[in-house]
Parts: C-alpha cells; structure tokens; sequence
C-alpha cells in the first residue's frame, strides 16, 4: 500500500513508517513545514521515499494521512480515502472545541488517545481510536547521576502548557537536563538545555538520568513520556490528560499536588533501589500496552476497512 503523509511529528512518524507499506514523504527544496523530508535526527527505513506531492498520481497512493487542516487543499488532485491523523487535546473552549474535520463524510478521524476522542466535538464525522505505539529505544536505565530528566519541545513559548513555571520546583531538588526542539532558551537556575539531539543518544542520556519528569499541563499523551518508561525510567508526572492511563501507580507517581510530587522526587534521589522498582514496572508496563507491532497491527486493520469502504 503508497500511503502520502507529511512529516510533522518526527516521534509519531517514525513509529508509522515501521510497517510494511511504502511510505511517500513530501519534500521541498526549502524543507520546511510543507516539505520536510525524511526524518535527520530519527531512524527510518528505506521504505519512506521523499516525493514532490504536486507531481503524485491518481494511481500513485492509496491511502493519505492528513494532520493539518491545510494539507486537503495539497492532495485535492488525488482519489485516495483520507484519514486524519489527530495528534493534539483541543485548544481553546474546552470541553466545547469543534474539531476542524467534523461533520464530513468524506474521512475518518484517528485520535492518538481515548482523551483526545473524549474532548474533542467531531460532530457525524466518523472516529477511531489507535493508541500510540514505539520503536522500543536501545537504551537501558542506570540512574547513576543524581538528575532528573525531561524531554519537551518549545518550552519557552509553550510555558505553562508544558508546566515550564514548575521547572525550578524540581531543580531545586537536583539539577535537571531538558532536551528537545526551541529549548535552547531555556535559562533557568540549576537547568541544562539540549537542543534537538539525535533521538538514540538523547536516549542514552536520559537513561543515565534517575527519574523522568513530565510536567505538561495540557498535551497530548507526549511520545518522549513512553519511550522514557521502555527505557525503564521511573516516572514523576502530573495526572493529567491521558498520563493517568498510561502510568499506573506501581509505575511512578502521578498527582495534581505538585508538593507531592516535589517529595517524590526527593524520595527518588534518595532511595534509587525504589527508583529501579519503579522504573522496572513502567518498562513492563509500556512495552505491554505501547509495543510497536500492536500499534501497526490496529493501523493495517483501519487503513485495510478504509480502502476496501472506498472500492
């Protein structure tokens, strides 16, 4: 099967392009948001080929993947069932947000997370839920530095989305390292930023790290929050969104009290043979509930009823 999809959400992606299907990347001279190409900082497979969208055929794909509003007027030349792809919780007007796809006949909307599906008003347009799966990472936990890691992306502008006012709660505990995209401004006491490293060796780094945190107020079920927990990192995390789904109790500690996770924290750094329970059970947990060969199994099964509805 040719499925057209943008790359948009590099972690998202790289998941999606380990099955068996042909995977057609648009790509333009600038690789900017409408061309970005294959992924440089994640691991994909020869099976995801760049494209110029506007020279595709009719008989060239099967199947497109939107994610954003503007991509149906990019792919308006080509037949193919659509199915987009919905990554984020609603914004604004909550528990009322009107999801841009609703009420159309024309494509299925696949939400990442049960929230997500919950929260947002898609009116008759048809849902599915297919919940995230990974690539489980190669690294392992040690913990052995007294530190806590976080995994974010624009943390600046985002600010209380992705609780960055909470960071100096917990720096103030042990240092803490934040790595992902636009975190290079992050200019905080007791806080190292690393801006976009390589996925497998910011894997390497936060396994040497004794605790995960994962402070986001209002986001989707964050990629980097699973891959930690395969890693086998015990969790710290506020209970919200889909995160109360995915972390069990015997897995990390979630609350809304951040005094309570403050303490947590401390515990962690004071007790890492209670940080290896932790951390054990989440890596159990995750590699049970968000393995990759489950993920790609619930995409063949929707991308199979949506070609087969479309002939």
């Amino acid at each position: 099967m040719n499925i057209l999809l943008w790359h948009v959400h590099g972690s998202w992606t790289t998941s999606f392009v380990h099955g068996k299907h042909r995977y057609l990347v648009p790509v333009n001279d600038e690789r900017d948001e409408w061309g970005r190409g294959r992924a440089r900082t994640f691991d994909w497979p020869g099976t995801a080929e760049e494209v110029d969208v506007g020279a595709l055929r009719p008989e060239d794909v099967d199947v497109v993947l939107l994610q954003r509003p503007g991509e149906l007027e990019r792919v308006a030349h080509l037949p193919a069932p659509r199915i987009y792809v919905e990554h984020n919780t609603p914004k604004g007007g909550v528990p009322d947000s009107r999801h841009p796809m609703a009420d159309r006949d024309d494509l299925v909307i696949a939400h990442v997370t049960h929230f997500n599906d919950l929260f947002w008003d898609t009116g008759a347009t048809r849902t599915a839920v297919i919940e995230h799966g990974i690539v489980e990472p190669a690294a392992r936990w040690t913990g052995e530095l007294e530190r806590f890691a976080v995994v974010t992306n624009e943390p600046v502008r985002r600010h209380r989305v992705t609780g960055t006012d909470l960071i100096p709660r917990f720096a103030a505990v042990a240092p803490l390292d934040v790595y992902g995209m636009g975190v290079a401004g992050l200019r905080l006491a007791g806080v190292t930023p690393y801006d976009d490293p390589p996925q497998a060796r910011m894997h390497e780094e936060i396994a040497r790290r004794r605790a995960y945190l994962h402070l986001c107020r209002w986001t989707s079920l964050g990629l980097s929050l699973l891959e930690a927990m395969q890693i086998g990192m015990p969790v710290l995390a506020l209970a919200t969104t889909e995160a109360i789904a995915a972390v069990p109790l015997d897995a990390g500690v979630l609350s809304t009290r951040v005094d309570t996770l403050v303490e947590a924290a401390h515990w962690l750094i004071d007790e890492p043979d209670a940080a290896r329970r932790l951390g054990a059970r989440a890596r159990q947990v995750a590699l049970a509930r968000y393995g990759l060969d489950r993920f790609l199994a619930d995409w063949d099964r929707l991308l199979e009823e949506e070609t087969c509805a479309s002939r």
